[in-house]
């Protein structure tokens, strides 16, 4: 078994298991030592209590999958729909922009295949960090369209079929980096304001969604509200004084909601936290 501060881990995404009272941690989980990069596959990671884990089990592989990106397999994260499982990553090859693939399984640790041979993410844009977001039965792909490209990063969405092999319509923005007064530059340098990580819940009859960027001396978990997610959204500050980010929300065993998010943001010493929120 692996304790949690064993683990180097970005962007640590839990599922909750109640059938089998477990939880499977998915993420940026093939990481290469002293970088930001990563190689082509993701794992999860099996656990009964949150701080003792199995052995990392690869669900996808790109290179046995002979998929068109061969890099940086970021962020991994999987939403139960339609009775199965659907795994969103982010991943890069030398020929191809960044983007969001979508794979399927019947298990949550089996093994994950791609729904379709291209991501539904614009094949000129570079985008990262794709969530499910469902809105009136009808699902969305929510994503970054990175900084690296377009300098103040832009958080956008587009509709998918309902089988999730496609794009339908095109992209629309829901907001910029900007837009929350306490994002700051990404590196002191103008023009490169940073979205990372969207994930949605709801509570006061809101649609509510925490995300990450740079600012206050730190990597942040920030928050925004709407009504539907078009918007307007209204941007809200962050709950926490730690450098840490890219979170989600998820539901312990015993019901108490729980935050995840891998603190400190520095290079090598990422672990992922949990606590209530």
């Amino acid at each position: 078994m692996l304790k949690k501060e064993d683990i180097r881990i970005r962007d640590p995404f839990i599922l909750t298991d109640r059938e089998n009272n477990c939880y499977y941690m998915y993420g940026t989980t093939a990481l290469n030592d002293g970088s930001l990069a990563a190689r082509s596959s993701f794992s999860v990671y099996k656990s009964y209590d949150l701080e003792s884990f199995e052995e990392p089990k690869v669900v996808v592989d790109g290179e046995k999958l002979g998929l068109w990106a061969t890099r940086d397999y970021w962020a991994a994260e999987v939403h139960v729909y339609g009775g199965k499982y659907y795994l969103f990553g982010s991943m890069k090859s030398d020929t191809a922009h960044r983007a969001t693939m979508i794979f399927v399984c019947d298990t949550p640790d089996g093994k994950f295949v791609p729904v379709s041979e291209n991501p539904p993410t614009p094949a000129d844009w570079e985008c990262l960090d794709g969530t499910l977001y469902v809105e009136d039965g009808v699902p969305y792909m929510v994503f970054c369209h990175e900084w690296i490209q377009v300098g103040d990063g832009e958080m956008c969405a587009i509709q998918l079929s309902e089988d999730l092999t496609e794009a339908v319509g095109e992209p629309f923005l829901l907001f910029k980096a900007t837009d929350n007064p306490d994002v700051g530059p990404h590196r002191g340098v103008e023009g490169h304001y940073v979205t990372d990580g969207p994930f949605f819940y709801h509570e006061n009859g809101k649609i509510n969604m925490i995300w990450s960027s740079h600012g206050l001396g730190r990597y942040l978990v920030l928050e925004a509200e709407s009504d539907s997610l078009r918007g307007p959204w209204k941007q809200k500050g962050s709950k926490y004084d730690m450098d840490g980010g890219h979170a989600m929300l998820f539901e312990r065993l015993d019901g108490k909601r729980m935050i995840s998010l891998h603190s400190p943001n520095k290079t090598g010493l990422e672990r992922a936290a949990f606590f209530e929120y």
